[in-house]
């Protein structure tokens, strides 16, 4: 059950909790993980150290050699340290190489989604002691530091600018001097940083240490969108708002021209190899979506911009040079290549019958994503599939043992909702599970640095809980059972969840579940809460334990909460994923509508309280279902920070889904929110917005409430919210979105919006 709930009815809830706003807000019922960092410490065979951060705020290296967890040293003493008389908070830690010395980050300053300034320390374990990472300088704020494999330099990022630093000495070598706003060494732009790479960095180290592949963005061509800050600054620094220039493509206009450069650290020359080869993409047309070291050579993912034809190209560093080696066009099937990055390397090893280097990708067989073993690195053709069938293999593979030549990856083979471990060799045979997949389970991984020992995480649909497990004895010692946690669920009346599918038109099946709330009684007419997001690839359904907002709305307002992973979404298959492209929120919205047309035939469901509520994505399909469904089936929708028309969201990923505005322009007017007349007809809706959210602009929002101006459209109700990003969190306001989202659809349910719609 999701929450851990398994009350029945007519159980006794006079002396149990109903869970409040407060109560899933304050974390009370977030399951405590342990968070660990699996360590190399350049001890040939050693495997199993692992570093993490204690309750005291201490940095302590684990050892789970020989299946017995030991804290073996003490990295850093605890959360803070002092320099010169000033107290310095430790907000992360990076170990290098050998342990000896350890890079630290204070004085965190948020930038966008993943990306920080921060200013870098370093510190030695040894002798307690640490100097700035720029010698002398106290105040720059660095976009990002990375140790080098070997543990000896540090590669950072200032000003946009790529620099070197040997921590043997105090002298930084700069190795760039012409980034700016325009230009961007070894760290993404806002667009490759939110739709590329999920992260802060664009820096990746050989695993010798002895050259370092840096992306370079030209953003010259790349238009900027200027966002407002208005309380950002205290009134007395002046009476404008603070202007923020963000370089931000938007579907149909120039992109960031993205390269792949080298620094060689023998003599510090940088430069960008020659890729004389036809068959690679123009400038203008080409994303760079991974990049892999595979010994001295490099792998590196391209897609077109439109994501629907994929080539790999193979660089050599010492020649200089490189090629296409392998190309795949999916055109013609109407899919496009998502952005993965679990590319991995796998070394030759003439013992073992693997002759030549190769890597493990995946790929798409009989219409599901699987995991094929290529060798050598140019062959276009895999040497070995080495899954397949009706289910999907998940951002695999997780790991591989090289001592053995096993394949470690987490798949929805048992079913699509949840995640179980599995193994297989690299030849495609001795396929396994290693969690039990006898039980409902969805599974996180993290594999050492030579997969001999994994911290295996159980996060659903029970408590979960997490231990270390040693692969190649079998040993296990739990690291976290909840056991407070589950304490404090015993104390609340918990609603219970159903998985189940559902079949709509076309005998498509649909994954969904339903939240019935404490002391649900099959007599009664309940009001029901349909909850979605919907992107492509995404999934809502899952079996995690999860105890958030809908839970409360179960509790609180006695009502059903129903989500449904309708066409589009991920793990189905990819005929279920690609249907919707070129064509966003229009499938999507008819299985949102049959489904709630199914539930409001049941016996326990009152239909003329049926509401809709999603955020960003799930903001766009809460207003895309309200228009396609008129007012006939949802009588109330919630949608929170929604795209209305995709001409305003980033290129990278709108054509990834939609082509470009140039090539699909009846997609895009179809698929943008318009039909403001037919959203008239549900009872009441509610939009709400951040300002600063640079995103899903304001823009999208300002845009709809134009239409509706235009329209008459005055059956809605707006909350926005000053400065605050996609998140909604600026000034205390994401308790308040919520606060705001609780009572307005207690009121909608209560039937308040009916007399304040006929005055």
């Amino acid at each position: 059950m999701r929450g851990g709930g398994d009350n029945q009815p007519g159980d006794n809830f006079d002396d149990l909790k109903t869970i409040t706003i407060a109560d899933w807000m304050s974390g009370e019922f977030v399951a405590k993980r342990s968070s660990i960092a699996w360590l190399d410490d350049g001890i040939d065979g050693h495997d199993g150290l692992y570093a993490e951060r204690t309750s005291e705020g201490k940095i302590v290296v684990g050892d789970y050699s020989g299946a017995n967890v030991q804290n073996t040293m003490t990295l850093v003493d605890g959360p803070d340290f002092i320099y010169d008389g000033i107290t310095y908070h430790i907000y992360n830690s990076v170990p290098g190489m050998g342990l000896k010395q350890v890079l630290l980050a204070t004085n965190y300053k948020k930038n966008w989604r993943h990306s920080y300034f921060a200013q870098y320390w370093i510190y030695n374990v040894a002798t307690k002691e640490v100097e700035p990472l720029i010698p002398g300088n106290l105040t720059e704020e660095v976009r990002l530091a990375m140790w080098s494999p070997t543990g000896d330099v540090i590669a950072f990022v200032l000003h946009n600018n790529l620099y070197v630093r040997n921590v043997s000495s105090t002298s930084v070598v700069q190795v760039t001097s012409d980034g700016g706003k325009d230009t961007f060494y070894g760290i993404p732009d806002w667009v490759y940083e939110e739709e590329v790479f999920s992260g802060n960095s664009a820096l990746w180290w050989a695993a010798d240490g002895k050259y370092l592949a840096v992306l370079r963005s030209n953003d010259s061509a790349v238009p900027e969108y200027s966002i407002p800050y208005f309380e950002h600054e205290p009134i007395e620094k002046g009476s404008y708002p603070e202007m923020a220039d963000l370089k931000y493509p938007k579907a149909g206009y120039a992109n960031p021209i993205v390269e792949l450069m080298f620094l060689d650290l023998s003599n510090y020359e940088f430069y960008l190899p020659e890729i004389n080869d036809p068959r690679n993409f123009a400038d203008d047309d080409r994303l760079i979506t991974e990049v892999v070291w595979a010994r001295d050579k490099v792998l590196v993912r391209q897609t077109n911009r439109e994501s629907d034809v994929l080539k790999l190209v193979l660089i050599d560093p010492l020649t200089r040079t490189g090629s296409v080696v392998r190309e795949e066009d999916v055109s013609d099937d109407g899919g496009w290549f998502e952005i993965t990055h679990d590319t991995m390397y796998i070394p030759a090893n003439t013992a073992q019958g693997r002759i030549e280097d190769g890597y493990i990708d995946t790929i798409v067989i009989d219409g599901y994503n699987h995991l094929a073993y290529f060798s050598p690195l140019d062959s276009g053709k895999p040497k070995h599939i080495l899954t397949s069938g009706e289910w999907e293999v998940v951002d695999a593979p997780s790991a591989v043992d090289f001592t053995s030549g096993t394949v470690y990856f987490l798949a929805t083979k048992k079913d699509p909702t949840e995640r179980h471990l599995y193994s297989v060799k690299l030849d495609g045979t001795d396929f396994r599970s290693i969690t039990d997949t006898e039980s409902e389970g969805y599974y996180a991984v993290s594999f050492s640095v030579g997969a001999g020992y994994l911290l295996l995480s159980y996060n659903g649909p029970e408590v979960p809980w997490q231990k270390l497990m040693h692969l190649r004895e079998g040993a296990e010692v739990v690291v976290q059972e909840n056991k407070e946690l589950a304490a404090r669920v015993a104390k609340y009346s918990m609603p219970e969840t159903i998985w189940s599918q559902i079949t709509v038109e076309n005998d498509i099946v649909l994954n969904v579940f339903e939240i019935r709330p404490p002391n649900f009684n099959p007599m009664k007419k309940y009001p029901v809460l349909f909850h979605l997001y919907n992107g492509p690839g995404s999934q809502t359904v899952d079996k995690r334990f999860l105890i958030g907002f809908e839970m409360h709305v179960a509790s609180a307002y006695d009502a059903i909460i129903v989500s449904v992973d309708g066409r589009g979404t991920g793990y189905m298959g990819r005929a279920f994923r690609t249907v919707v492209r070129d064509n966003l929120g229009y499938w999507e919205a008819r299985d949102q509508i049959s489904a709630a047309k199914q539930w409001s035939k049941k016996s326990y469901v009152d239909p003329s309280r049926i509401a809709i509520w999603g955020w960003s994505y799930g903001g766009y399909m809460t207003l895309k279902t309200l228009e396609q469904d008129g007012g006939e089936t949802f009588s109330y929708g919630m949608a929170v920070a929604p795209v209305t028309d995709w001409h305003y969201y980033d290129s990278i990923y709108t054509e990834r889904y939609m082509h470009t505005p140039q090539h699909n322009i009846n997609g895009y007017d179809g698929s943008a929110i318009k039909n403001v007349t037919a959203i008239q007809k549900a009872e009441r809706f509610l939009i709400m917005h951040g300002t600063g959210d640079d995103n899903v602009h304001f823009q999208n929002t300002l845009a709809l409430l134009d239409k509706f101006d235009l329209a008459r459209v005055e059956n809605y109700d707006m909350y926005v919210f000053p400065d605050s990003d996609h998140s909604i969190f600026f000034h205390n306001a994401n308790r308040i979105v919520y606060d705001r989202l609780s009572r307005w659809i207690d009121l909608a349910f209560a039937g308040a919006f009916v007399a304040l719609n006929d005055y």
